[in-house]
């Protein structure tokens, strides 16, 4: 990262530097997502697997704006939802069914994001989905479970019924509800995000203008997901794609970089 969100003397003393450095990567995230536009005011959650065997994550303290979050008061949690360090603040429960039950099972999955933006929700309540019919979505194919909606996300034994949703893919697309992604890296998860989202603006941009479609052929289609995986494994794009949303957005904010 190019800048410190906060002074190094906030930095909690039994947290070490490669942690830190994951709490400032998933701080930054959190407030992209809100300067995106993509926030759904206190709710929703980003989470950041820590190092270890134990799959502890890092996950927003309940009631906080994005922009509020810091490096500091990230919550620290198993994958029961329970706090590991002491914090004024609470996680919300909704959040545990969906973040533990992907950092439980998928050790290639390092961070999570959930979202339910309007065009992100209307995709997901199409009985098709995703069309991959445009440049974005085109990447997204063969990428997507869908997962039938059983309420709000709260109740553990929806855990094993998510993940068979999930499957071996990075989206899972909720229906009714939103999408979860998740990659190896918060870079790559944000990355992943960002395609997504713009997959569901033009879907929906498109199916409100009258006239058919130019359906592509699933080669194509394969061609596109295939490339996008292979920029995204070989190459740092997605971490300089990130870091340059960063930038962005501290120089738009007047926050500096």
């Amino acid at each position: 990262m190019n800048r410190q969100i906060e002074p190094v003397m906030l930095k909690p003393t039994q947290c070490n530097d490669q942690e830190w450095a994951l709490r400032c990567e998933l701080a930054e995230c959190y407030h992209l997502i809100d300067y995106m536009g993509w926030s759904e005011t206190i709710f929703n959650h980003i989470s950041a697997r820590l190092p270890g065997p134990a799959h502890h994550y890092l996950v927003n303290p309940f009631g906080l704006n994005y922009d509020e979050v810091t490096p500091a008061n990230l919550l620290k949690v198993d994958l029961d939802g329970a706090k590991l360090e002491e914090s004024t603040y609470e996680a919300n429960p909704a959040g545990f069914a969906l973040h533990s039950a992907i950092h439980g099972a998928r050790d290639d999955i390092h961070c999570v994001i959930h979202t339910h933006t309007t065009e992100v929700s209307a995709v997901a309540q199409k009985k098709r989905g995703f069309s991959h019919n445009d440049f974005y979505g085109a990447q997204l194919f063969g990428r997507c479970g869908y997962h039938s909606f059983e309420g709000i996300t709260l109740f553990a034994d929806e855990k094993s019924r998510m993940l068979d949703s999930l499957s071996d893919k990075h989206i899972l697309v909720l229906r009714n509800h939103g999408v979860a992604v998740g990659e190896s890296s918060i870079a790559k998860t944000f990355f992943l995000l960002w395609t997504v989202q713009r997959a569901a603006e033009i879907q929906c941009k498109a199916e409100s203008m009258h006239g058919e479609d130019v359906i592509l052929p699933d080669e194509i289609r394969q061609k596109c997901t295939d490339l996008t995986a292979m920029l995204i494994r070989d190459s740092g794009f997605a971490q300089k794609f990130f870091n340059g949303m960063v930038r962005k957005m501290h120089a738009n904010k007047g926050t500096g970089g």
